[in-house]
């Protein structure tokens, strides 16, 4: 018995260390996609898109010092606010990741832009930088700067998407970057970049989560229900209803399903009640089977 627990933990062991190599791995290739963005897209382009590295583009047009250098330094202090609130376990993590940006972002950067399009290079840059922080959101660390900021927030205001708050929070760098650089139209760009990041981000930690969610209150809610069941193959439930004026009780169906089912739905409701009760509404952010899972999306 010993033995099999033994040989039980020794396999979690080497399961645990598993994924952390793969961790690192996908840590280190979202680093890289960080620090191509902002390597050959935003920084040649004079964009601060908010955030750290907007901070560390400033200073370095002001001191001359590289760009991933400052993006390194920078991130010392909150670091260590990070070790202090987070723990040394996913500050590590962290911490690495900040090293493996600023050391690709400084390899990169002799390279020049690789478009000389101000608005290919907002929009690109802004894509690549939020697809590498959402992956890197989804290992278990940050890259560090204003991620670790919004992630104490999200402990205050959980409600709140993590897109939204970085835009919140690069807001402020964006206005300041317009009056550093004197040029209005660079600070635009860089705001077209927020936007971006932004939208990207969410995409990437939520995915496309929207999806229909029907109330539908009819004589004949067997038939429907069945239907819906065997040839959508999606939940329903049933609320008991009684109606305030007739005082007749009846079923009310309640589903939710991604859109591109919604139009076979409301068929299904038409050829079985054409005077059917039929309320259809927008679920912006859905949980439980089928969807995604609460608890993992709490980042």
């Amino acid at each position: 018995m010993s033995e099999k627990k033994n040989n039980r933990e020794e396999y979690v062991e080497k399961k645990s260390i598993r994924r952390q190599i793969f961790e690192y791995i996908c840590i280190t290739a979202a680093s890289f996609v960080y620090a191509v963005g902002v390597a050959l897209f935003i920084d040649p382009s004079n964009l601060a898109p908010g955030g750290l590295t907007g901070i560390a583009i400033i200073v370095s047009r002001l001191t001359g010092v590289e760009t991933g250098t400052l993006i390194f330094i920078l991130n010392i202090p909150i670091v260590l606010i990070g070790f202090w609130k987070f723990g040394w376990k996913f500050m590590v993590s962290t911490f690495y990741c900040v090293i493996a940006t600023s050391v690709f972002t400084n390899l990169l950067a002799p390279y020049g832009a690789a478009t000389n399009d101000i608005l290919l290079s907002a929009i690109a840059g802004g894509a690549l930088v939020a697809a590498s922080i959402g992956f890197v959101f989804k290992c278990g660390a940050t890259t560090g700067g204003t991620d670790i900021i919004v992630k104490l927030l999200r402990r205050r205001f959980p409600h709140l998407r993590t897109g939204a708050l970085f835009m919140l929070t690069d807001a402020i760098i964006v206005t300041v970057s317009v009056f550093v650089f004197r040029d209005l139209n660079a600070g635009l760009y860089a705001a077209i970049t927020v936007v971006v990041t932004s939208v990207v981000m969410d995409f990437v930690l939520y995915g496309r989560d929207e999806a229909k969610m029907i109330y539908i209150i009819s004589d004949h809610s067997e038939n429907i229900t069945a239907r819906l069941l065997e040839e959508l193959n999606i939940g329903v439930t049933h609320i008991e209803g009684t109606g305030a004026y007739s005082g007749k009780e009846k079923k009310v169906i309640f589903c939710v399903m991604r859109k591109t089912l919604a139009p076979r739905a409301e068929q299904i409701v038409r050829e079985e009640d054409a005077d059917a009760f039929m309320i259809v509404s927008n679920a912006t952010e859905i949980f439980g089977e089928g969807y995604k899972s609460y608890f993992s999306e709490k980042l």
